[in-house]
């Protein structure tokens, strides 16, 4: 296999591994959670 091929389906595997992720791309600060719990009771 040469090394075109392999980064060719390296490519690809991190590609699909990323299929179907959803939501925040980070964690929230605790301010964000309180204003949900007051809103929320």
């Amino acid at each position: 296999m040469s090394v075109k091929g392999l980064l060719f389906g390296v490519t690809v595997i991190l590609l699909l591994a990323g299929c179907g992720q959803k939501g925040p791309l980070y964690l929230p600060d605790d301010a964000a959670n309180a204003n949900a719990a007051e809103q929320e009771g």
